[in-house]
């Protein structure tokens, strides 16, 4: 099944990007360090033509750190340096600029060499909705510029933004979703972390997504939270995974009449706690 995603302001985000990438000296992409493939837009390399690259995983306080460090590994070995940041709390949002400075480190070192003094880097940052690219932005400024909100399509337009300390300008753009997801299981991924709306999936699908995937990677955490005691033998059974929601429904009282369990609701409120880390950090994909 190909999921069909592609709301007409995202369109319009790709042709202000392209129109605006002679002004810029290099891209910051921000991906989500729990699904860092998924929450990549393959449509970007080809936009961005080239463009001098820095991959910031944010919310890496949240994402598994043995499976971070792999995936930094990853994106070094293909030739793109990569490194885990958590914009909402700071951690590592500091180093951004020494590290853009590196990536255009002979691009600063011709203009010296010339007499130039510097200007500010201009810098584009890209990335799907909802991945926080307007919380990193509004701590890069060191005030409140960029709208926030956790749900996509927050940021509507493009503006110039300077950096506390003048040393760079960042231009923001709104979330770029594909125009529709081949893989379905990269739509589970984004929809399990809310990077995409839940009205496109739905809710139970996405959650028994997650617990499928929890019970063959996370099991010890998900069985803590919810005091579960039957682990499935057999993953990808249905009905097994449909078990250990009901669950879960039952230790948090979403029953009704007859004594059945409220599917919807313990698949609404799972996915509410597993958002909130409740169930710990954790790795939707892992590189090897």
């Amino acid at each position: 099944m190909a999921i069909q995603w592609f709301p007409g302001h995202m369109t319009k985000a790709r042709r202000q990007i392209e129109e605006k990438l002679k002004l810029i000296d290099c891209v910051i992409e921000l991906i989500d360090a729990r699904l860092p493939l998924s929450s990549r837009n393959p449509m970007i390399d080809d936009i961005l033509q080239g463009k001098p690259r820095l991959i910031l995983m944010n919310k890496a306080d949240l994402a598994d750190p043995e499976v971070t460090r792999q995936w930094i590994q990853y994106f070094k070995e293909a030739g793109t340096p990569a490194f885990p940041i958590y914009a909402a709390t700071g951690t590592g949002v500091k180093d951004i600029p020494g590290q853009v400075k590196l990536l255009l480190k002979e691009k600063i070192d011709r203009q010296i060499a010339k007499g130039m003094i510097p200007r500010a880097m201009r810098v584009l940052i890209v990335g799907i909705p909802n991945v926080g690219k307007s919380t990193l932005i509004n701590r890069l400024a060191g005030r409140s510029i960029a709208l926030t909100g956790d749900r996509p399509g927050v940021t509507k337009g493009q503006q110039w933004i300077k950096v506390t300390g003048g040393e760079m300008e960042l231009l923001d753009t709104p979330g770029i979703l594909w125009p529709k997801f081949e893989d379905q299981n990269v739509g589970y991924r984004l929809a399990v972390t809310g990077a995409i709306k839940e009205e496109i999936l739905n809710v139970e699908d996405i959650a028994f997504f997650a617990v499928k995937y929890f019970s063959r990677y996370y099991w010890e955490p998900m069985s803590e939270r919810f005091d579960l005691k039957r682990r499935p033998e057999d993953f990808e059974d249905g009905d097994q995974i449909v078990t250990v929601m009901e669950d879960i429904g039952r230790k948090r009282g979403c029953i009704v009449s007859g004594g059945r369990v409220d599917l919807e609701k313990a698949s609404s409120l799972f996915l509410r706690e597993l958002r909130a880390g409740k169930m710990g950090r954790f790795s939707m994909e892992a590189p090897y």
